[in-house]
């Protein structure tokens, strides 16, 4: 396990006299419900996780497997892995001794038996379809796997709720789990072959397979409450209800309906558990989970903060220009905003509050910076990756539209933190406080995994070649760096990559559930008519309707999942109102990445404001008015597609530097400083009326906000003079 004092070691890159501020910054944190393994346990779990990831590295690179059988085998390791490593209740503490509950431990050795009985009858399925049969008799699929299937699976995941016990200690009911995670691969392993795999979704579809989907959804479902909370859960459970309640419903939510055997024969297929965001967690998001595996292990992570205090720590109100450069950057290789607050933000906070920071703007800048890395490019915390699979725009593509955009975000939340620490008369760390810039920079080679990643991926290398060539050279790197790699930390960096890897891959496997619903009901298309119907009245009005949908799907769900189900809904409907597909689902997953920071439900706050001390809300609050760019960042490239690189060299400059001024007033109207000097009310809205009009692009528009805000500047300068004579 990744929390074995040997993994805890600090990094010994600098001398302690060097005032190196960062270790282990991003070392994958230990969730509260996750098993803590003793003796020989531990062994076993780390093998289980190397052969996993090794497993993914092979097969993308050497030896490809038949799409759908390694996408099925994906998933199944990953529930393996989630059940034997997350427990489905709490602990017990030493007080109430090892264990509560017995009776949970006979229920679920009963329920074994059943789980085995379906596991043995896949191999039976096996033999009889090698030996020529094009059908497995009905009554085998359904009384001698589905039900024995179903009730072991019904019965362990309510018996994991109560089940408690010490966190060393495995369980009984997690065990029967992972043997049904391998029976319904076992049976779709077997089933899915060509004959079969046509007959999804029609009254022919083997019933065995409907049997197999329920199964796995509940698994699933099981184990996305573990790892990532309700939220995706209920939001998934609603879908699924509409499903069978939709011929009920009125208006366009009505439609004419889909039987239990015929819906979930199609949800474990390409069409929904299987489809695009599988297909991206299989790849794309595995390998550079294994990439940032590989720079956590080298401590490369560590030298990305110390030199970003080195670089920015002097400046007023340091550590906050700290966490944004620092948090940005793991952000964007890490995929999760709430995962990326808990690792980096556990030093950056308490040194903000240590210059001036309130805890609350403390947790809303990291949450801010962390939720950012999100829409950093050449990465995007995966988003990149399903976007180019959803729409089919080049990848190339996707990331250098996303370069303008992301240069605006993190100006925004620059200036906000500097306006911050003006306004309040914070200081920067003194230079006794920070690392020595000179010995960091010798060391910049760290790097050279970047780089060769972001040339490899614009060279013309697929993404999983130049994701391996990233992951290769951040070993070879580590050889010339105090924090070389052997074979012990090679393995220990497959091990921390698959524990990372198991919540963003049951949560694509989730979303996969919720994009199954909306394909196979229809209701993303009649979403789309009454964007339409909106869009008559006020192409703008439809526009904020579409953020408000794309923000409430994404509410307390990862980012990865947040973006695929808002593409399935709200993008589509943008499409049809004539918006260029890049643009309407850049416009979706902007929204989808900053729900993160959004009030009542943001992730990232919530786990910021669990670090800094401050009550939940209000640092939402913060971390939202910090933000605040994000939410106007979409509606400037919906009007001006320069932003998004779809223009000649002249008007994409000219965007860049309008855009990236009217960030600047907007967060002197937000924030209220401006000039140097506080701004009242009158001011603020003149600059937040001027950084609208600057949203449109047009040339007008542009010298109309230039004028706004040279007459707020002139307003400041009489204020500060006035201020002075007094």
């Amino acid at each position: 396990m990744s929390t074995n004092p040997q993994h805890q070691e600090s990094s010994t890159a600098l001398p302690e006299d060097d005032h190196i501020l960062a270790h282990d910054v991003d070392q994958e944190p230990v969730e509260a419900n996750r098993r803590l393994f003793e003796g020989g346990l531990v062994k076993f779990v780390a093998l289980l996780c190397i052969l996993y990831s090794a497993f993914h590295l092979y097969t993308l690179n050497i030896a490809p497997l038949e799409t759908w059988s390694y996408r099925i085998i994906h998933v199944a390791g990953a529930l393996v892995l989630g059940f034997i490593l997350y427990a489905g209740a709490r602990f017990v503490s030493s007080e109430e001794g090892e264990a509560r509950h017995r009776w949970t431990t006979w229920i679920s050795a009963a329920a074994m038996l059943p789980a085995v009985y379906a596991l043995y009858q896949t191999l039976a399925f096996y033999q009889l379809v090698q030996g020529g049969a094009l059908r497995i008799p009905v009554e085998l699929e359904t009384w001698h796997f589905g039900w024995p299937l179903l009730a072991a699976t019904a019965i362990s995941i309510v018996m994991s709720w109560f089940h408690q016990r010490q966190r060393s200690r495995f369980s009984v009911p997690d065990l029967v789990l992972v043997v049904c995670s391998i029976a319904v691969a076992c049976y779709f392993l077997v089933a899915y072959n060509t004959t079969m795999r046509m007959s999804t979704g029609t009254s022919f579809a083997p019933i065995g397979i409907s049997f197999a989907a329920v199964g796995g959804t509940a698994l699933i479902m099981e184990l996305t409450r573990r790892v990532a909370g309700l939220a995706l859960v209920i939001i998934a459970m609603v879908f699924l209800v509409y499903v069978f309640a939709g011929p009920y419903l009125p208006g366009f939510l009505g439609y004419p309906g889909l039987s239990v055997q015929r819906f979930f024969s199609q949800v474990y297929t390409d069409a929904g558990i299987l489809g695009p965001t599988t297909a991206v967690s299989s790849t794309y998001i595995i390998l550079f989970i294994v990439f940032a595996a590989f720079l956590q292990a080298s401590k490369v992570g560590d030298y990305f903060v110390n030199f970003a205090f080195a670089a920015a720590g002097r400046s007023r109100g340091g550590p906050a220009k700290v966490s944004i450069f620092a948090s940005g950057l793991m952000g964007m290789i890490n995929g999760t905003s709430a995962g990326n607050v808990v690792s980096t933000g556990s030093l950056t906070i308490p040194l903000m509050k240590k210059v001036g920071y309130s805890k609350q703007s403390a947790g809303a800048v990291e949450a801010a910076a962390s939720t950012g890395g999100q829409i950093m490019p050449p990465i995007m915390g995966a988003g990149a990756f399903i976007m180019a699979e959803i729409t089919g725009i080049p990848y190339s593509e996707i990331a250098i539209a996303a370069i303008i955009p992301a240069i605006l975000y993190f100006a925004s939340v620059y200036f906000m933190v500097d306006f911050e620490a003006a306004k309040t008369g914070m200081r920067g760390m003194r230079e006794d406080e920070l690392p020595n810039l000179r010995k960091l920079a010798k060391q910049a080679y760290l790097f050279i995994p970047i780089v060769i990643l972001i040339v490899a991926l614009f060279v013309g290398y697929s993404v999983i070649r130049a994701g391996t060539l990233a992951t290769v050279s951040a070993a070879v790197v580590s050889w010339i760096s105090p924090n070389k790699m052997g074979i012990r930390q090679i393995l220990h960096a497959l091990e921390i990559a698959a524990h990372m890897s198991i919540q963003i891959i049951v949560v694509c496997a989730a979303a996969g559930v919720i994009v199954g619903v909306i394909s196979l009901t229809g209701v993303g298309a009649r979403f789309s008519v009454l964007l339409l119907d909106v869009a008559a009245t006020s192409q703008l009005l439809a526009l904020i309707f579409a953020m408000f949908i794309s923000i409430l799907l994404g509410m307390g769900m990862p980012t990865t999942a947040a973006y695929a189900v808002a593409a399935s809904v709200v993008a589509p409907g943008l499409v049809q109102l004539g918006i260029e597909p890049l643009t309407a689902h850049f416009f979706v997953f902007y929204f989808a990445v900053v729900s993160a920071i959004t009030p009542p439900v943001a992730l990232a706050s919530y786990a910021a404001a669990g670090i800094s001390g401050a009550k939940a809300m209000e640092t939402s609050v913060a971390s939202f008015r910090i933000g605040i760019a994000a939410f106007i960042v979409p509606f400037m490239f919906f009007y001006n597609s320069a932003l998004l690189m779809d223009a000649g060299w002249f008007e994409i400059a000219r965007a860049l530097v309008t855009a990236t001024f009217g960030v600047y007033i907007l967060s002197g109207g937000v924030l209220g400083w401006f000039a140097n000097v506080s701004a009242p009310w009158v001011t603020r809205i003149l600059l937040i009326v001027a950084a609208l009009l600057m949203i449109e692009g047009g040339l007008w528009t542009d010298l109309g906000g230039v004028g706004l805000a040279v007459v707020a500047f002139l307003s400041q300068r009489q204020r500060a003079l006035r201020q002075a004579i007094a």
